[in-house]
């Protein structure tokens, strides 16, 4: 499939381009599903782990994603990306009615109104791409927890809707897991971002530790940045170990990809502490035999939650 830059120019009107006729819903969600299984490595949620009565539903959101995430990064343009992110939010707002043309929105709209999930999670990621394209760096923790707000909790909302399992308590314990796994990827990342001139280490952080920007920029590596990170990663890893609650109220098979995702960002943050929290001079990774041992730990406890209440179950029967 060509990448989605490519693709832009068919239906982004600024391009002056006509879009063509209507997909059929089944060519829609071949397109999903093609864009999805084609970027797999960072699709792990549509696994054997889940029904495949969600397998779709999962592509035609990853659908989404993933063109929300490339206008957002892939155009070479913050005007042009601002210009078809506010396009993509119309094509949005347009699906709930049948009027887009767009083969995700044709696939996704099937997928909205089957679970019922609200039009906001779509809208709050749109802003955190829109966001991107206007703001480089934070001054305090809470303006980067209300970037994840948008970014990163939306997700794990859309699960929950997937999987029939959305109540305001999940939300809460799911908003904490995504946020702590947004926020590891960001510490792993540091010197990734450095490169698009973008920071997300809090300025108000970087003062208490005395570490400027200046030095960051120059990606200098001395205690008080250690320090720094350091903090930063034991937050992280707060909010990853307050929302492991949610596992076990969770259906089994569904248990095990959430506890994996938890689980991988855990390992991420340890990956930076095995590094001495050196994240400009080497980026930490989490690598294959990690993910192994990871996925036979979640089945193991998964395994373990269901034999110890069906045990209860038995006893209560007696």
């Amino acid at each position: 499939m060509r990448p989605i830059a490519e693709q832009l120019s068919q239906w982004f009107p600024e391009a002056q381009a006509t879009p063509g006729p209507m997909p059929t819903l089944t060519e829609a969600e071949a397109y999903c599903r093609e864009l999805a299984t084609g970027h797999y490595e960072n699709f792990p949620l549509v696994s054997w782990l889940l029904p495949p009565s969600l397998h779709q539903h999962f592509y035609n959101v990853y659908a989404f994603c993933r063109w929300s995430d490339d206008l957002g990064d892939e155009l070479g343009s913050r005007a042009l990306s601002q210009q078809a992110l506010q396009w993509w939010r119309g094509e949005l707002t347009k699906c709930s009615a049948g009027e887009t043309q767009h083969p995700v929105f044709v696939a996704l709209r099937g997928t909205i109104e089957r679970f019922a999930i609200p039009a906001q999670p779509f809208h709050d990621l749109i802003t955190a791409f829109e966001q991107d394209q206007v703001v480089t760096e934070y001054t305090t923790f809470e303006d980067v927890r209300g970037y994840c707000r948008c970014s990163a909790d939306p997700v794990g909302r859309i699960v929950l809707y997937l999987c029939e399992q959305f109540t305001d308590e999940h939300a809460a314990w799911s908003d904490s897991i995504c946020t702590g796994l947004q926020l590891a990827n960001f510490w792993q990342d540091v010197s990734r971002d450095l490169d698009i001139q973008r920071i997300y280490l809090p300025r108000e952080d970087c003062q208490r530790f005395g570490y400027s920007f200046d030095e960051l920029r120059r990606r200098v590596t001395n205690d008080r940045f250690i320090e720094l990170m350091r903090f930063e990663v034991d937050r992280a890893r707060r909010f990853l170990l307050d929302g492991l609650p949610l596992i076990e109220r969770l259906p089994g098979r569904l248990q095990v990809d959430i506890d994996l995702f938890a689980r991988g960002g855990l390992c991420i943050l340890d990956r930076i502490a095995g590094l001495n929290y050196r994240v400009l001079e080497q980026r930490p990774v989490v690598r294959k035999a990690d993910v192994l041992r990871l996925f036979a730990a979640s089945a193991t406890r998964a395994l373990g939650r269901a034999t110890l209440s069906t045990l209860g179950l038995s006893r209560r029967r007696r």
